[in-house]
């Protein structure tokens, strides 16, 4: 394919079959088809190879590069430009013509013509027997018509014999009793637009680099180490899950897992976007593609080849790319038209110059012209190739948006309905406060005691306060007797002290210093935790789910972007009050349950809103798919996740601000591309019927409008988010 006018057609020729709709991308040579079960791939093939294009079923993966289809065109673009810049010199500058000049660009130009045009006139002979037409026929006829003219004047037109000169201009003239000879737009003209497509074939491979990237991730073999601890080296399609393998410094984590053994930091910034290494240890899950910078690792793989989260992001790219915009769409069905119509166009000129009594020469070469000047291509790369640099730079940025419809909507959302535990905070209960009664000793100890106790423990309280421990006081003892109360607590012995570790209720009899904390750490919406040694109250801890690092940041870019947010959670009244007062949120709805928020978002549409809706959990999706715009954290369940439009992948709240802007500026781009476009055509049709563009002239602004679409679009590859600087104000001011 060649322009949208060859979209266009695949489209329409696969939807004459029963059922079949197709999506046509023409930066990435890819469609994406939605059929019956009884129509097989290959009656698609035969579909497409009718409308005299070809086509094969593509692999499960997403390609990792748009491949050249022509390996010779490099070769061809040289030999183009070595015979027809002579020949473009000997027409412009009349000083240089020498005796029988005019024949040595006759033997210069006919290979030009001959060979170096040879895939236009393949594929206009391929549209005209299957009765189409496209940008190669435009070409084709151009370069038939300037040498076929020009053979004709050497023969009959008296512009063979020797001594003749010709003056040059950049606009047509009469022929003053000679016929003049357009042999430097015959070989200007394939030069141009080979120059042209090499250089926008280069350029959208540049929009393409993230997904390169993405695919390059993965490595191509892995070290597995077996039962008996022999550790063998196998291509990464041996990898099952379940095996065990290891990652040194230096080397790429080769699927999803678990860390079995060893401790390291991750760099896992071309997965997520996030720049800080993240530290994994035994029990922690990495992801395939993140780069091991530390110490050794044991990895036991949990999802290997296309189901890690790798492979599913590299996914997800590609299906945003295929997409279209509603204003592509509509530049899609004018393309439809377009060739044709500058056919019709041509003809009429070349009709009306004649039968207004203009020199025949002058009439053709604005016929001419008008055949080299249009250009459907730019029609047809303005939104591909701004989505596939914007969806590139999106994944860099830790967000995944499913195509060009969720980056419109994303745009028009004005209220964001944000979940609380997962989205706001972090979803682990987390020790925030430690205060500890004046006779109970140094608070680290009663950390290490309350840790070592709790250490047996499955509930989620008891393994945040082992977790903290273990920061706090390092390595923990043993310890015996242990006993734990559903509802209660537990309580053991640790290093000859009983330990009891409890939730705090009014029937505890405590200090007043102790009191006042766990009456501070009700009034966070913490859980306060009781420790007592040897029966004697020593300290009260504040556990709970603490707002993400950056939440409130997030949260006042949202507000700056125009979006108004509104907390929706299942929690009780009191954590979710506390956590909207931190991030400044007016309108909260507490104890809200799947069918709540549906209600919600139903109720907010109702009232025109524009609404996204931020999730992580499977009482997320009735909201997430009923919502104008579904956002899911990269952290969240698959059912999440499935039901989104856009994914965060790094599970930072930050990323939907960035999401938010992205979608604005790549939005803002595919409609200067197709202002452009439009308006190219717009302007460069009228002055060439009107005999103001000769076709040497026109051939290089049509190379040049489709490579200005596509550098326009690669601007997008180097977007950055704007910081914003955190303003929170100071905690004892927010009522």
């Amino acid at each position: 394919m060649t322009c949208a006018a060859c979209v266009s057609r695949v489209e329409k020729r696969l939807a004459r079959l029963p059922g079949v709709t197709a999506t046509v991308n023409l930066a990435t040579g890819v469609a994406r088809v939605s059929h019956p079960a009884d129509i097989a791939p290959a009656v698609l093939v035969r579909q497409v190879e009718a409308a005299g294009y070809g086509a094969a079923p593509s692999a499960d993966e997403p390609p990792a590069d748009h491949e050249d289809t022509d390996p010779g065109e490099g070769v061809r673009l040289t030999a183009t430009a070595a015979l027809a810049v002579p020949v473009m010199l000997l027409s412009m500058v009349p000083a240089w013509q020498f005796t029988y000049w005019q024949w040595v660009c006759l033997a210069l130009t006919t290979p030009v013509v001959a060979w170096s045009s040879l895939p236009f006139h393949r594929a206009a002979l391929r549209g005209l027997r299957h009765s189409t037409a496209g940008m190669d026929t435009l070409v084709s006829l151009g370069v038939c018509a300037s040498y076929l003219w020009s053979l004709y004047a050497l023969l009959l037109g008296g512009a063979g014999v020797p001594g003749m000169r010709m003056p040059f201009s950049f606009l047509p003239s009469a022929s003053d009793g000679v016929a003049h000879i357009y042999f430097e737009a015959a070989a200007a003209v394939p030069l141009f637009v080979l120059l042209g497509r090499f250089l926008e074939r280069r350029a959208k491979d540049g929009t393409g680099a993230a997904l390169r990237a993405l695919a390059a991730l993965a490595p191509r073999e892995v070290t597995i180490r077996d039962d008996a601890g022999a550790e063998h080296t196998v291509p990464i399609e041996r990898l099952a899950v379940g095996d065990v393998f290891v990652v040194r410094p230096g080397e790429r984590v080769a699927g999803d897992g678990v860390v079995a053994r060893g401790s390291s930091a991750l760099d896992v910034s071309l997965m997520t976007g996030e720049s800080k290494p993240v530290e994994a240890g035994p029990g922690v899950a990495v992801l395939g593609g993140s780069v091991n910078s530390g110490g050794v690792l044991h990895v036991r793989a949990t999802a290997v080849g296309s189901e890690t989260q790798l492979a599913r992001i590299a996914r997800l790219v590609a299906d945003a790319q295929a997409g279209k915009a509603r204003a592509q769409r509509v530049a899609d069905r004018v393309a439809g038209g377009f060739v044709p119509a500058v056919l019709a166009i041509a003809v009429t000129v070349l009709g009306f110059w004649l039968g207004a009594g203009a020199d025949t020469q002058a009439a053709l070469t604005s016929a001419v012209a008008v055949l080299v000047v249009a250009c459907p291509c730019a029609l047809g790369l303005a939104t591909p190739t701004a989505l596939m640099a914007a969806t590139g730079r999106g994944a860099q940025l830790g967000v995944l948006v499913s195509g060009p419809r969720a980056l419109e909507a994303l745009r028009r959302v004005d209220v964001v309905v944000l979940d609380k535990t997962g989205t706001l905070t972090t979803g682990r209960m987390t020790v925030v406060r430690c205060e500890t009664a004046t006779d109970a000793g140094e608070e680290k100890e009663v950390l290490r005691l309350a840790g070592a106790a709790e250490r047996p423990s499955e509930h989620p309280l008891g393994r945040a306060v082992a977790a903290h421990a273990e920061r706090v006081a390092g390595e923990l003892p043993e310890a015996s007797d242990f006993v734990a109360t559903p509802g209660r607590g537990v309580a053991a012995v640790v290093s000859g002290r009983a330990v009891t570790v409890t939730a705090v209720t009014d029937g505890d009899t405590l200090p007043a210093e102790l009191r006042a904390a766990a009456a501070r750490s009700e009034s966070e919406a913490l859980t306060p935790v009781l420790v007592s040694l040897d029966g004697v109250p020593a300290a009260v801890l504040g556990v709970g789910d603490v707002v993400r690092g950056g939440a409130y940041r997030s949260v006042e870019r949202l507000r700056r972007l125009g979006m108004r947010p509104v907390l929706a959670t299942g929690d009780s009244e009191g954590p979710a009050r506390a956590v909207a007062a931190e991030l400044r949120i007016a309108e909260v709805h507490a104890r809200s349950s799947p069918s709540d928020k549906a209600r919600l978002v139903a109720r907010l549409r109702a009232e025109g809103r524009r609404v996204a809706v931020v999730g992580d959990g499977v009482n997320d999706t009735v909201a997430l798919a009923s919502a104008d715009l579904g956002i899911a954290m990269g952290s969240g369940t698959d059912a999440a996740i499935g039901a989104a439009d856009v994914t965060l992948v790094r599970g930072d709240l930050a990323a939907l601000a960035d999401a938010a802007a992205l979608a604005r500026r790549t939005l803002g781009t595919i409609r200067t591309n197709l202002a452009w476009a439009f308006g190219y055509n717009a302007v460069t049709l009228p002055l060439a019927a009107t005999g103001w563009l000769n076709p040497m002239v026109a051939a290089a602004a049509m190379s040049v409008s489709s490579l200005v679409v596509v550098l326009n679009s690669l601007r997008l590859r180097t977007w950055q988010p704007s910081p914003v600087r955190d303003r929170r104000p100071d905690p004892r001011s927010v009522s």
